[in-house]
């Protein structure tokens, strides 16, 4: 009897280590399972202070808010090669949640077109879209170009003595002038810089004739009190950023482009940590304090859920490519 009480009483003792064992297994499960557990990586391809620079660490804040878990997004700003140095470092980086990033187009459509590339945009796991900027032409305010129609005359006036400040080659600032020169019959000079504040800098110096950035962008620079004259955007209608501004169709040049800023993390994130991402996207771009952020800095908002996005860059990717058949952009 004693013997059978020592038993019982040794396999009561083996059963509750097996379940304090089973409890400690799951422990690092469970504590894994509370993303983010350190700093998020958000790569913006372009320098500090231009749009999608300016877009990226505002949203941050509220992606952090919707993700929980003391979120912490840090911004890393890797300008250069139009934004090739930022899309490829975004697509190289583990597919952990831990890197994040702004892709925009067309550069990371057009790049990949135009020379071999270590990135395109189908090695990105996309989280949503955000911004869709229409392209737009700007002047110094000094400048005696006040229409499109006026850039032409002065144009044929100077041949290839207007400047053309861009993102860089491929970029939608590009397409534009190319577009803009083929429509016209004029000649024009293009001068690349890293990023939208670099062009900024070279129009308000009056180091550059035209400015090709964003309508978004320059209405930004204008209420920081840059003096600018905008020409016309490129979109189909007037937006309701700019209601006053005629498009370019309105004056005569068929020449619709914009630049969609949308976030991708590299390629095979884990199912459930891509869907808190995808998740905290969305509340974060549909939180009315973060819209009222957004329309403060001229940020033309377009949420498109992965699907959709997938499906408008695949559509305008087909469309880059036809254009690369009749107008070549790389001017190596």
């Amino acid at each position: 009897m004693q013997l059978h009480r020592h038993l019982l009483k040794r396999v009561k003792k083996t059963a509750l280590l097996t379940v304090a064992s089973a409890i400690a297994a799951l422990a690092p499960a469970a504590a894994h399972a509370a993303y983010p557990e350190q700093p998020i990586k958000m790569i913006v391809a372009y320098g500090a202070g231009g749009g999608t620079d300016v877009i990226a660490r505002v949203i941050a804040r509220y992606i952090e808010k919707h993700l929980g878990n003391d979120a912490k997004i840090v911004v890393h700003n890797r300008a250069g090669a139009g934004g090739g140095i930022g899309f490829t470092e975004l697509a190289n980086a583990p597919p952990d949640g831990y890197t994040i990033g702004f892709i925009n187009t067309p550069n990371v459509l057009t790049i990949p077109i135009e020379r071999k590339s270590n990135f395109s945009w189908q090695k990105y796991d996309l989280l949503g879209n955000v911004v869709d900027d229409p392209g737009n032409f700007s002047v110094h305010a000094d400048s005696p170009i006040k229409t499109l129609a006026d850039l032409v005359a002065y144009a044929r006036a100077n041949p290839e003595k207007v400047t053309v400040g861009t993102t860089g080659i491929g970029s939608d600032d590009h397409l534009a002038m190319l577009m803009f020169q083929r429509a016209s019959g004029v000649k024009m000079t293009h001068v690349p810089f890293k990023g939208a504040a670099e062009v900024h800098q070279g129009i308000a110096s009056k180091q550059i004739t035209v400015a090709a950035m964003n309508i978004g962008e320059a209405l930004q620079y204008a209420k920081g009190g840059t003096p600018l004259r905008n020409l016309g955007q490129m979109s189909k209608a007037r937006t309701t950023l700019a209601p006053g501004l005629a498009t370019f169709k309105e004056q005569g040049f068929d020449i619709v482009l914009a630049s969609l800023r949308g976030l991708a993390a590299p390629k095979g994130l884990p199912p459930a940590i891509r869907e808190q991402l995808v998740k905290a996207v969305e509340r974060a771009i549909n939180d009315p304090q973060f819209q009222a952020q957004a329309a403060s800095y001229f940020a033309p908002l377009r949420y498109l859920p992965p699907a959709q996005y997938e499906a408008e860059l695949r559509d305008a990717e087909s469309g880059f490519q036809q254009l690369w058949k009749e107008l070549p952009w790389s001017e190596k």
